[in-house]
């Protein structure tokens, strides 16, 4: 599976989340309300996974390992605790 909550109640996604993983992201989220996303071990990240991140109102802390994600949008999340 590439989306998974470690027992303190991060969410990680690894490898390639695709669109079908956007809504196992979604459930997990919103079943650990403020939990952060480490994203550092995907390599690939489907659109829908980024806009559900998005729409959780902060940035992942660390790097997205998806390179074009971390170069061209993860500079544009708001981070947390900081009004978008």
């Amino acid at each position: 599976m590439t989306i998974r909550r470690r027992d303190e109640g991060i969410v990680v996604l690894e490898g390639v989340c695709g669109v079908e993983d956007a809504e196992a992201l979604l459930q997990m989220l919103q079943a650990t309300p403020g939990a952060d996303v480490d994203w550092t071990q995907c390599r690939q990240l489907h659109t829908a996974v980024l806009q559900v991140i998005m729409a959780s109102g902060n940035a992942p802390p660390g790097p997205c390992g998806d390179v074009w994600v971390q170069q061209w949008l993860a500079p544009k999340l708001p981070q947390k605790g900081t009004a978008g």
